[in-house]
Formats: structure tokens, sequence, C-alpha cells
């Protein structure tokens, strides 16, 4: 994959993007084949066990994209840049980026519109592709009033369609639409010649993303816009569970366990 291939995509086949965060994600997501990997600073809320991605922070984000690239040597990789490392100023963002392409990864994404142009515009001229992020932005949780949906009122549709436009315009190769009404996700899709990527945004956008916890049933929070295709938690839970109970009872280890010469 590359960034040509994934312009190609676009209403031609459907993009498959999920997150990884460590070596063994990161070897699943790449043996099945997925389009694109995200390395989101969602892992403050599934890895780190914090309740918001606010926590998330640089060195934390390095050590998992190394990890990942160590999964998935031949992935197209996005780095999540996290809160306060490119919201400072224009330069701070563009050292931070670099740090994320000499980590491993192919290319960032960050969150918000028309108000990051600028920050953008540097971080593209210094060489290192971009992903925007618009609707939900979970690193504005506290002024957004929580996990809303966007795009419910006339004056929300107009500045995700305007900011959408803008940051095609600055040059991000893609969009990540989260939380939008999908009526608004299907215009402003059309409207761009570049991917826009939904979580939470409906059926019309070009690709889809899921944090992998999510998809494997990993973590026991339900969510209307998540599809679980398994349920790993309770197959860990009774492994671990067994290891117990033969422990326990000293059915482990075993005569074939052990070294007897």
């Amino acid at each position: 994959m590359n960034i040509l291939k994934l312009l190609q995509m676009k209403g031609k086949e459907p993009i498959v993007m999920i997150t990884a965060y460590d070596y063994p994600t990161a070897k699943i997501a790449s043996e099945a084949g997925v389009d694109l990997i995200l390395v989101g600073d969602s892992l403050a809320n599934v890895v780190l066990g914090y309740d918001s991605t606010l926590p998330a922070n640089m060195d934390e984000m390095l050590e998992h994209i190394r990890a990942v690239r160590r999964g998935a040597p031949d992935a197209f990789i996005i780095g999540d840049m996290p809160f306060l490392s490119y919201e400072v100023s224009p330069e701070e963002a563009v050292k931070n980026a670099g740090l994320m392409l000499k980590a491993g990864a192919n290319a960032v994404k960050l969150e918000g519109g028309s108000e990051q142009v600028e920050t953008i515009k540097k971080i593209i001229s210094a060489g290192i592709p971009v992903m925007g992020h618009l609707g939900f932005t979970p690193q504005s949780v506290n002024l957004l009033g929580g996990h809303r949906v966007q795009g419910r009122t006339p004056e929300s549709r107009e500045k995700l369609l305007n900011d959408a436009l803008a940051l095609e315009k600055v040059g991000c190769f893609a969009i990540v639409l989260e939380l939008v009404v999908e009526d608004v996700a299907k215009q402003i899709t059309e409207a761009l010649k570049i991917p826009t990527i939904g979580i939470g945004a409906g059926r019309y956008c070009d690709g889809q993303v899921l944090v992998f916890h999510d998809v494997v049933g990993l973590t026991d929070k339900e969510f209307k816009f998540v599809k679980k295709y398994a349920n790993v938690y309770n197959v860990m839970l009774e492994a671990v569970k067994n290891y117990k109970e033969d422990v326990k009872n000293r059915k482990f280890p075993e005569e074939k366990n052990v070294f007897l010469e």
C-alpha cells in the first residue's frame, strides 16, 4: 500500500483500516491483509487503561509505533499524533511528526479542521504525509461535551464540509470521519477527491476503521458503531482460569512439561 494506491481506491474498493498497538496485534492485522494500520492514541484507553485519549504522550506513541512496525514490516502504518504534540506550534508539530516517521510510521494523523491548516501545511512541506480527522475528535472531548454525534445541525454540517474541503486543499491524503451523521458523511465523501474513512459515520465513506480490541472482543464496552467479530476476552479469561486450576490441583506441570535429565 502507498498513498497513490490509496487514492486510486476511492470509489472503487472499500479501504480497510484497523488499529494496532504492539507486535502481536500488528502481526495479526498484517496477516489478515488490512490496507492500513493506525497506531491510535486510543492505546490510552484500550492498552493503558485511561478513560480518554488525552493522557497518551509522544514517548508512548513512538514505542508502540516501533513495536507495530516490527510486527508488520511491510504495512502502511499511520501514527496518531497525541494531545499537545501538534497544538503548541507548527515547528513542534513537524518535529514530533518526524519522530513518528523515524520510529516506523509512513504517515501521521491529527485532529482538527480549518484551525489546523497551517500546521498541516508545515508538516506536509517537510515531506510527511498527513491524514486528517473530523467529526468527533476525542482529544477535544471536553470542548464537545462528551461523545456526541456531529453533523446534526445545519451549522455543524456546513463546518464539517468546509473543514473537509480545507484539509483536502492543504494536502491531506485522506480524512477520518468519526461519529458523523451518515448523510453528512456521504455528502463529504462525494465532495472530496481524497478518501474518507469512517468510524461511526455510516455506509458511504470510502473505507472503515475500528479499534482492534473492539473487533476481537477484548473489551467489555459496547458501541453502536462497532461490530464485534469474536469474544477474545472470554476465551483468554477461561484459559487463565484453567491454568490457575491446573496449578492449584497440581495438574500442571505434567511429566511432558519437565526436564528429567
